[in-house]
């Protein structure tokens, strides 16, 4: 039965991102509001929804080492996986205002939940924890970077190229569009949690341990509304949406998954371990550095592979260290 929901979910997380990026899209036409603050906000809000519902209940059933790997595991698989393949498709042109406000917000979430898990070795006495206050601290940063994108979307949908162009969908019924976006994300909600169930059942028939399905199988699968979504809005020629959304879904899911999670009940790191967060913060940091890199803004293929390959031996390394401990 578990296949069974594996493959249904992913149909279904399929589906549900052809009919969000073709009803955000058309919204965003209408509003006069570009591909990226769409993929910032509404698409990155609906592809984080997954992550949202697997912290809240892993936390209240006393998992929270699955909770934050699906969030660490997510984020890495969102710049590693996404961006590569997207950029592997067709080379990403990466905006000034992206680089100079966006991603350093990626880069700054990161930073903090690397801070909060490695509290110990600045000399903070006990085990990892993301508290209460801390929760709340970290849904104040989401709530100060909704206000900014919001503040800003205006300028973005005049200044931004990949503002989504006059087409067939661009004239959608706007109820048409909204209904869209509702079945869209409902499929990918649906799908996401099938999926997960049906990969963590398989998983735990393996012997995996809690820690590494989150950081892995589960962050893979809830990450597949993002990946579905990206893949087919680069496809359509909307790399706004693509990019936005990577970004809006990292940020969603440690300042707002992981602020309200934290907020409604401590979060113990368990076994999640210092690399695991070092090494999303390394990818946020190489998400920056690749886009500005020669001044061109532009994410290559040779660097979406990087990612990529970077990925696989971070995969790699997980397996080959669950099975040593193992």
């Amino acid at each position: 039965m578990d296949i069974v929901w594996l493959i249904l979910g992913l149909l279904l997380i399929l589906g549900g991102a052809n009919w969000l990026t073709d009803g955000a899209s058309a919204i965003a036409k209408k509003w006069g509001v570009s591909d990226l603050i769409i993929g910032l906000t509404v698409v990155a809000f609906g592809t984080s929804t997954p992550e949202l519902s697997i912290g809240i209940i892993s936390a209240l059933k006393g998992s929270a080492p699955l909770a934050i790997g699906n969030v660490v595991g997510s984020n890495i698989f969102n710049i590693f996986v996404i961006i590569g393949i997207v950029a592997l498709i067709h080379p990403i042109k990466i905006e000034r205002s992206v680089l100079n406000t966006q991603i350093p917000f990626v880069i700054l979430s990161s930073i903090a939940l690397l801070a909060i898990g490695c509290a110990p070795l600045l000399g903070v006495p006990g085990k990892p924890e993301i508290i209460r206050p801390e929760g709340i601290l970290l849904f104040l940063f989401f709530l100060i970077f909704m206000r900014y994108t919001f503040s800003q979307a205006k300028t973005a949908s005049s200044d931004d190229p990949s503002a989504v162009q006059a087409s067939a969908i661009s004239e959608m019924n706007i109820w048409k569009a909204i209904g869209l976006v509702i079945l869209g994300l409902g499929a990918l909600v649906f799908g996401g949690d099938r999926f997960v169930a049906g990969a963590s059942g398989i998983a735990s028939s393996l012997g995996m341990s809690e820690a590494l399905i989150g950081l892995t199988i589960v962050a893979a699968g809830s990450s597949l509304p993002e990946l579905a979504t990206s893949i087919i809005s680069a496809v359509k020629g909307k790399p706004g949406i693509a990019v936005g959304n990577v970004i809006g879904s990292n940020i969603f899911n440690i300042f707002m998954v992981l602020g309200i999670t934290a907020t409604i009940k401590p979060l113990p790191f368990g076994s999640i371990g210092y690399l695991d967060l070092l090494i999303m913060t390394v990818a946020s940091i190489l998400f920056w550095i690749f886009g500005r890199q020669f001044g061109d803004k532009v994410i290559d293929r040779w660097e979406g592979g990087v990612l990529v390959s970077c990925y696989l031996g971070y995969i790699i390394d997980q397996i080959f260290s669950n099975i040593y401990v193992g």
